[in-house]
């Protein structure tokens, strides 16, 4: 098993800055790439941001390029997700996802996860 711990949400204005981190615990070593999905008042989950532990590069939604940044402290089996010049439309709950698939096409946005997070509120003021 896996566990999974998200922190750092809250309310921000718009073109400020927040920072999530997800500290992983358990068997982590069985996992391979983590992803970064948020989730909308009506709207369906989405794929924010995703990378390998290994390194090898990283994919992020269209709508968050040039924004937010994923990256990991491997030594503290933590992830994060560095979010710059927020808007009133990234406003969602944030959910760190682990999966232990050796996904092996450079592509992350059709990966499998086995583990969540709790969730974490990120909301930005107009």
């Amino acid at each position: 098993q896996v566990q999974l711990v998200e922190s750092g949400g809250g309310l921000v204005q718009a073109g400020g800055s927040l920072k999530l981190s997800c500290a992983a615990s358990g068997r982590v070593f069985s996992t391979y790439i983590m992803g970064w999905f948020r989730q909308a008042p009506g709207k369906e989950r989405e794929l924010v941001a995703a990378l390998r532990w290994s390194g090898g590069g990283t994919d992020y939604a269209d709508s968050v390029k040039d924004r937010f940044t994923i990256s990991t402290d491997n030594a503290k089996n933590t992830v994060y997700l560095q979010m710059n010049s927020l808007k009133p439309e990234d406003t969602a709950v944030y959910y760190c996802a682990a999966s232990q698939y050796n996904w092996r096409s450079p592509s992350l946005g059709s990966v499998p996860y086995n583990y969540w997070g709790q969730g974490a509120q990120v909301t930005v003021s107009s």
